[in-house]
């Protein structure tokens, strides 16, 4: 298994350059044609007279959303030159439907995660959870200030579930030519999980791997974010939401911490 279409989302982020260029690189190392996308409504008309002048509102505001959608693909342009092969899809729809819509062509979506003090990414801002929930692809969350390919030291945050077990599978071909992979479980019960049987697994596939139990003294979140940062992680895989987005909005949960306070990539399967 490899990635042969990789799908990356294109705003005006501060990080979007940054995201392109990483997604890129990942095109080139599994040579895969790498697609930009990018999407926003045509605003309402306001106040419009009638219906000639509700008309003509709305040409002109499709008119500023095409030439928004122009300079995103010169974003596109301008970054993703390393990839080997290249397709634009912009669109007028709302920007996570839009992602999802061209994710049904693509073996990995990659997404940003916008830091606190960037600057809005504008009308093509992407929130994270819909797609993370809708696309039925692994989706590669990249923080702000990440450069350097991810995918050399790996965590592998087990918890024997069907997102985790899609996101793993999801996950392979960073796997399979990793430096270094940890299968780490946290929590009660982590000995049931089976995340030897998963390590086993993936040494099948030739990934050099070793198995981890880890003791949470906070949450299962800051445990696993812990232990990447002490063993060098550069990718954090894991299941997405195993609980449901309003249970975890409400009293939280370790997709909603992770995604808000990791400073690695994540690659995540709902």
């Amino acid at each position: 298994m490899s990635y042969a279409n990789i799908l990356v989302s294109v705003d005006f982020a501060e990080s979007t350059p940054d995201r392109v260029r990483l997604a890129a690189a990942l095109a080139r190392r599994f040579d895969a044609t790498l697609a930009g996308a990018a999407a926003a409504e045509v605003p309402a008309p306001l106040f419009a007279h009638d219906i000639r002048d509700a008309q003509a509102q709305h040409e002109r505001l499709k008119a500023e959303v095409l030439v928004d959608l122009e300079q995103a693909q010169a974003i596109f342009a301008r970054c993703a030159g390393a990839a080997p092969r290249t397709a634009w899809c912009g669109g007028l729809d709302r920007p996570s439907a839009h992602l999802v819509d061209k994710g049904r062509a693509a073996d990995l979506i990659v997404v940003g995660r916008a830091g606190e003090s960037e600057i809005d990414p504008g009308p093509f801002g992407v929130a994270i959870a819909p797609v993370l929930m809708e696309a039925g692809r692994p989706v590669l969350v990249v923080p702000p200030r990440v450069r350097g390919e991810p995918g050399r030291r790996i965590v592998v945050a087990w918890k024997d579930s069907p997102e985790a077990r899609r996101a793993v599978a999801g996950a392979l071909p960073f796997l399979r030519s990793a430096d270094r992979v940890f299968v780490a479980t946290a929590g009660e019960g982590a000995r049931l999980e089976g995340a030897d049987e998963v390590a086993a697994h993936l040494a099948l596939h030739g990934a050099s791997v070793a198995t981890h139990l880890l003791s949470p003294t906070v949450s299962d979140g800051d445990e696993i974010l812990r232990f990447a940062h002490d063993h060098q992680a550069d990718l954090i895989v894991m299941g997405a939401y195993g609980h449901s987005r309003l249970r975890e909005w409400i009293f939280g949960g370790a997709t909603r911490h992770i995604l808000h306070a990791t400073k690695v990539c994540c690659l995540m399967a709902h």
